[in-house]
């Protein structure tokens, strides 16, 4: 029970954070520190990636019409659009894809620590908060259909980024898209759905990984990894409805903030941990 109940927790920051700029990666390592490890650490690899198929589901279900070429209801000149979407979809995730290929196990060994991640949270916090304070511009792309090749190739190498943990993939995405001229509402919908192949991807090679490494799932596991799918996914239901409603009348400026003072927290309560 008490694995089920982590399990519940780690679904409901997934669930939360994966959305938000804040970084999920960074706060599975952080929620982790202090309540322990599910079932065991090979495992707890592979779940804290695999929950995300939870909220992968959750923008599926949300954007399932925008997402479906084959909708009956679409004329052609709307399936032709979203056809071309998926594609620039599948282009923003290439650099991302092939970087995170060739160095997932170095960043698994060296990066997901707590010093890592508040000095991303740090940094990229101040990010937002130095763009948002800029001299606000006219955007150039405030259509999700005018969003061009070019474009959707800048978003996924500002994604490439989010591979050191702490930084958020949403928070990257969207800084690059904002960079690249995007309205703040077209960068953020953008965002949800590159997330849909890159997750599907990670969370794809980490079950190989674990089976590889001679992993399987008892009953519990089994049950232990649905509860977080299932609460990740309900979760993410509200985050993104949030977030949607948030960017219409607010910028992200207090999601810099809550980075800033989170990294200070992490990195004194690590500290003073360190010289006890």
């Amino acid at each position: 029970m008490l694995d089920i109940l982590r399990a519940l927790i780690l679904g409901i920051v997934e669930g939360i954070t994966e959305w938000l700029p804040i970084s999920s990666t960074g706060h599975l390592i952080l929620v982790q520190e202090f309540i322990g490890t599910v079932i065991n650490e090979d495992f707890e690899e592979m779940f804290d990636v695999v929950i995300q198929l939870g909220a992968i589901l959750a923008v599926v279900v949300l954007y399932f019409h925008k997402l479906n070429p084959f909708a009956p209801s679409k004329s052609k000149d709307e399936k032709k659009k979203t056809f071309e979407l998926w594609f620039k979809v599948i282009a923003a995730c290439l650099p991302a894809a092939v970087i995170g290929l060739l160095l997932d196990d170095w960043m698994d060994a060296h990066l997901y620590n707590a010093f890592v991640v508040a000095l991303t949270l740090i940094g990229y916090g101040i990010w937002f908060i130095v763009i948002e304070s800029g001299k606000k511009k006219t955007p150039k792309t405030d259509d999700l259909d005018k969003l061009t090749y070019k474009t959707a190739l800048i978003i996924g190498a500002f994604q490439v980024l989010a591979l050191v943990p702490g930084t958020s993939r949403s928070g990257s995405t969207i800084i690059g898209g904002m960079l690249s001229g995007c309205s703040r509402f077209v960068a953020t919908e953008f965002t949800f759905f590159l997330a849909i192949p890159v997750m599907f991807g990670a969370s794809l090679l980490k079950l190989v990984k674990f089976f590889v490494k001679g992993g399987t799932f008892t009953a519990m596991e089994f049950g232990v990894l649905g509860v977080g799918m299932v609460v990740s996914f309900l979760v993410s239901i509200f985050a993104i409805k949030f977030l949607i409603g948030y960017i219409k009348k607010n910028d992200f400026k207090a999601f810099g903030i809550y980075r800033i003072v989170l990294g200070a927290l992490v990195l004194v309560y690590f500290g003073v941990k360190a010289l006890m």
